[in-house]
């Protein structure tokens, strides 16, 4: 490959600058930032082979991120897509709501089309390979299906992908230009191969989702006692990131603390209506499913249920007294449904 870029020889303030001018025209126009106040070193190598662009990134301590505005610029590669596989260190990337933390031997596609996200903590070396759009997405679909999601290195798959875009790269200015062309076309193939391999395995996840989803269900249900009991808590209960417990409940329409909340006040409204809790204060009640005192539990209720509880009692008692279809009590229904 060809050194296109080296800060060896350029002057301290001028190093971040052509840093960035040459990185973004390699790639897209991005805000870039040094993570800390270290001198700033870095190399870019590149080279073309049958259509296809490879470029070599050498840094440390960097964030970089396209943004709206960026998105805006004339230069935006809209018609690419970039692979990006790390050869030294590791690099964490957000996109589409997926976060990830990306290794020696993993590669991520990113999407030019919305923003992302992506910093070197500590020494990495990367190699970006732009990829033309549609042939990504004419065999796996809109790249937001795949964008963002790590294709580890241990996978079959992505071990001879990547072995492939190896040799590729070392012996490619050694290829005629209809043999370059034609081995870029495997490498392609390859590639889509890999990510389709990754998205089968990522199928698997609204069966794996459904049960942290039941073990947080289930938690809460035993500790709704519990004050202390909050999002953090909950989510390493069920094994798993609060970040992605919290994306599991939206996909729900639905938060975290609210859905807490929720339990604890449909709880608090089945005592109320049981004649045999009918001898337990409401402090004590309120206590029992979890709120810190009566007047958060008297304030919360009647936000929810449109009366106090002690209305909310006698009525239900009421109504349990007169008796509904089979003797069973009637059910008092909330003002409105939780946000």
């Amino acid at each position: 490959m060809q050194t296109l870029f080296s800060t060896e020889g350029v002057l301290e303030k001028d190093k971040f600058r052509l840093w960035r001018d040459v990185c973004e025209d390699r790639l897209v126009p991005m805000a870039q930032t040094c993570l800390n106040d270290e001198p700033f070193n870095a190399t870019i190598e590149g080279a073309s082979i049958g259509g296809l662009v490879f470029t070599k990134f050498a840094l440390r301590n960097l964030r970089a991120a396209t943004t709206p505005r960026t998105l805006r610029h004339e230069n935006h590669k809209t018609d690419h897509l970039f692979m990006s596989i790390v050869l030294s260190g590791q690099v964490r990337a957000d996109q589409y709501d997926r976060s990830s933390t990306d290794r020696v031997g993993d590669f991520s596609i990113r999407d030019t089309n919305t923003p992302w996200t992506i910093e070197h903590s500590g020494y990495s070396e990367v190699l970006a390979i732009g990829i033309p759009r549609e042939r990504l997405e004419g065999a796996l679909g809109s790249a937001r299906l795949f964008a963002g999601v790590t294709v580890g290195g241990d996978l079959p798959t992505a071990t001879l992908t990547r072995s492939f875009l190896g040799n590729l790269l070392s012996l490619g200015d050694r290829l005629t230009p209809q043999v370059a062309e034609s081995m870029v076309s495997t490498g392609l193939d390859l590639i889509v191969a890999s990510l389709a391999e990754r998205l089968a395995r990522e199928a698997q996840r609204p069966v794996q989702d459904s049960v942290v989803v039941q073990r947080a269900r289930a938690y809460l249900e035993a500790h709704l006692h519990d004050p202390t009991l909050d999002p953090p808590r909950l989510a390493a209960a069920a094994g798993v990131s609060l970040r992605r417990l919290q994306a599991l409940f939206r996909a729900q329409d639905r938060h975290i603390s609210d859905w807490i909340w929720h339990r604890r006040l449909e709880a608090a409204a089945k005592r109320l209506a049981d004649p045999g809790c009918l001898h337990m204060p409401l402090g004590t009640l309120a206590y029992g499913c979890g709120f810190l005192s009566q007047s958060h539990f008297s304030r919360r209720f009647k936000e929810r249920y449109g009366l106090s509880p002690r209305d909310y009692r006698v009525r239900a008692l009421a109504r349990g007294a007169e008796g509904g279809p089979e003797g069973r009590p009637g059910r008092l229904t909330p003002s409105r449904r939780p946000s």
